[in-house]
């Protein structure tokens, strides 16, 4: 891309996130700190239920933010996401850093974990750098204490010059400090020197830089350490010639170290923050139960924690398929939408509209109320629902973080790390929700993968009851041929994936909370304010495809679709011509083109081995369309589309070669 249009699309992008954090004149607090350490649980406190959640402009990253009054003044509270460091290393922390360098907020909210205020010291060094004003939240108090650690708050107030809290947030103690600590922040006094030779050259590139909202010695320290993602903004803001002699003041600096300067500039940090923990912090005798001691390390064994681990996920799935997908759902969809919503809505929209299209629309077989809400509140809300709640319960169980870790190994063979087992698991319940947490991950690459995964290889909670019920009548030959399949094929797209989609393999890190049995208020709390995202997310995407599949029926493309498929599917499949309409349907959703098999298998127009082929097809066949639309959303229509177009002939090309091979074993 030239540097004009680089320039002018930055500018543009720059321009959207200025509008987007100044709706008003409140001033800005924001909330930053280490991932799980409580910001989320903290900003409920804050500002309440009214909240919104939108991706910041240009990327996938979830910002939040609600107003709060204190006092005479109001304030909008932004709830960044967790990093580690303002240097970026992923598309979390570059999203964050650009806010506190375009959108100078008022206030900046350290949020800390007590028992890791090393790595919350780290950021604050950061901070301080930039000039911006600050107060130190200590959360997780009880569980430092508990821990044996002891911080004492005041001597660390007095070494940093910034308002220090203590909060327990899960209790709500400590929420009325923190919110008389905001209306007085002050800029930290932690005094940084990283040597004579870095010093000269942060002097040297800041004579080059404009005045900004963060200092430019920051900004030096950033170039200093190889932020390439600070470019753009360069590129924006300087003349070329500046830029140019930037890059060779860099080079230069870098040149009179062994080691690259991001390590020289780290090391420094680190022995800063060990520096001023020495003089506030105590470690006595942990006061923790010694059968959550016990039960921690063995969750992270690596023998015992694997049953430990299945036998959680076996848990986690039962809870959302079992009583979300299944209880739920049929007490939604049959009976409350079923037998008294839906009548009644298309009794209502038939008398008062004489319109027969428009009833149609509203009330007929791909009607906007009749299907697409049908689905999204009767079918797919009583899963997300039992998800969130379940996914709550290890979030704040501490539990959820050891899944990943235990699971690293397996998924780096992926091109992943640990925290995809999560997606997986979600996709289980509900392909169109594991898309979206895909969000968890940290590179662009590991979401593009862990989503085509999810779309290619992960049969929804719905469509494996359909499944299930196919192959229960048959021999555990047949079961296992399909299992075999589709384990095979997430192993081997999986690699592939790993080799073709290119981009930077972050390092896998996590913090390893203690476990301790979750308060239901607080999974409550989270529960109901995701449920809220999910409805303004998802049932949009349901309408719009509803609306898309009645245009369709209505220039009889789907019939023609049906013909032109027929002679593939009975040539190469091996199968009825009727099977056509269950592959069509099974992308309207994936357990109505199962539904369709299964009716075809109870009629005795299926043998065994063309159950096989049927199952494994569709297991690999194209997602439904809600997903469909959430990929779109997630990863852009370019790569949307690139998917759709490999998974069609792959599950085809699948599929037929499973005929194949049958038939040669007889």
């Amino acid at each position: 891309m030239p540097e004009e249009k680089k320039i002018t699309e930055y500018k543009k992008k720059d321009h959207k996130s200025r509008r987007y954090y100044q709706r008003d004149k409140y001033e800005r607090v924001v909330l930053l700190g280490n991932p799980n350490v409580g910001k989320s649980v903290i900003f409920g406190l804050l500002t309440g239920k009214y909240v919104t959640v939108s991706n910041y402009p240009g990327t996938t990253v979830e910002v939040t933010y609600g107003n709060i009054a204190i006092g005479d003044k109001r304030f909008t509270v932004i709830d960044l996401p967790g990093v580690n460091s303002l240097i970026p290393m992923s598309e979390d922390e570059r999203v964050t850093r650009d806010i506190l360098l375009k959108d100078k907020p008022d206030v900046v909210t350290l949020v800390a974990d007590t028992k890791n205020l090393k790595r919350a010291l780290m950021l604050l060094i950061q901070l301080s750098e930039m000039e911006l004003s600050c107060i130190l939240d200590l959360n997780m108090e009880d569980e430092a204490r508990a821990s044996g650690i002891e911080i004492d708050y005041h001597r660390l107030s007095a070494l940093l010059n910034i308002e220090v809290i203590t909060t327990v947030a899960p209790q709500r103690k400590g929420i009325s400090k923190l919110k008389e600590a905001i209306l007085n922040p002050r800029h930290p006094s932690i005094n940084t020197n990283y040597g004579d030779i870095i010093e000269e050259y942060v002097k040297k590139i800041s004579k080059f830089l404009l005045d900004t909202n963060i200092s430019k010695r920051s900004i030096a320290l950033m170039i200093l350490s190889g932020d390439e993602t600070l470019k753009d903004w360069l590129m924006a803001n300087l003349k070329p010639d500046a830029i140019r002699k930037i890059e060779e003041l860099r080079d230069e600096a870098q040149s009179s170290f062994k080691e690259p300067l991001i390590h020289v500039i780290g090391h420094n940090r680190i022995k800063l923050a060990e520096e001023i923990i020495k003089h506030v912090l105590k470690k006595g005798p942990p006061e923790a139960g010694f059968f959550a001691q016990r039960l921690g390390r063995w969750t992270m064994h690596p023998v015992a924690g694997v049953p430990f681990l299945l036998l959680v996920l076996s848990g986690f799935y039962m809870f959302v398929g079992e009583l979300g997908a299944g209880i739920l759902v049929d007490f939604l969809e049959e009976l409350i939408f079923g037998r008294y919503l839906n009548p009644a809505i298309e009794k209502t929209v038939r008398a008062v509209i004489p319109i027969a299209f428009i009833q149609d629309l509203f009330v007929g077989e791909y009607g906007i109320f009749t299907m697409a809400l049908t689905y999204a509140v009767g079918i797919i809300l009583p899963i997300t629902a039992t998800f969130f709640m379940a996914f709550g319960f290890l979030e704040d169980s501490g539990y959820l973080p050891r899944i990943a870790v235990i699971s690293n190994r397996a998924f780096r063979f992926l091109g992943l790390n640990g925290k995809a087992v999560l997606p997986m698991v979600l996709g289980l319940g509900c392909g169109t929700m594991a898309t979206m947490t895909t969000r968890i991950l940290e590179t662009k690459r590991e979401r593009v993968i862990a989503t085509f995964l999810i779309a290619l290889t992960i049969p929804c909670s719905a469509q494996l009851g359909v499944i299930f019920g196919m192959l229960g009548p048959l021999s555990i030959r047949a079961t296992l041929w399909w299992a075999g399949c589709i384990m095979l094929i997430f192993i081997l797209a999986g690699y592939l994936a790993s080799k073709i989609v290119i981009g930077e393999e972050p390092d896998f890190f996590m913090e390893l909370p203690p476990i301790r049995f979750p308060r239901m208020g607080n999974i409550i709390i989270k529960t109901l304010s995701r449920i809220e995202w999910y409805l303004k997310e998802a049932v949009p995407l349901f309408v719009l495809g509803t609306v898309i599949l009645f245009a369709f029926d209505r220039i009889k493309l789907l019939g023609w679709l049906e013909v032109a498929a027929s002679p593939v599917v009975e040539l190469f499949l091996g199968l009825p011509a009727k099977t056509t309409e269950a592959f069509l349907m099974g992308f309207l959703r994936r357990d109505y083109g199962a539904a369709g098999l299964f009716d075809l298998s109870r009629q005795g127009l299926l043998n065994e081995n063309q159950v096989i082929v049927s199952l494994v097809t569709l297991t690999l066949f194209v997602p439904c369309l809600a997903n469909f639309f959430m990929i779109i959303k997630e990863r852009g229509i370019k790569t949307a589309a690139l998917m759709f177009a490999l998974i069609i002939p792959f599950a085809v090309l699948v599929g037929g070669s499973v005929n194949y091979l049958l038939k040669l074993f007889n």
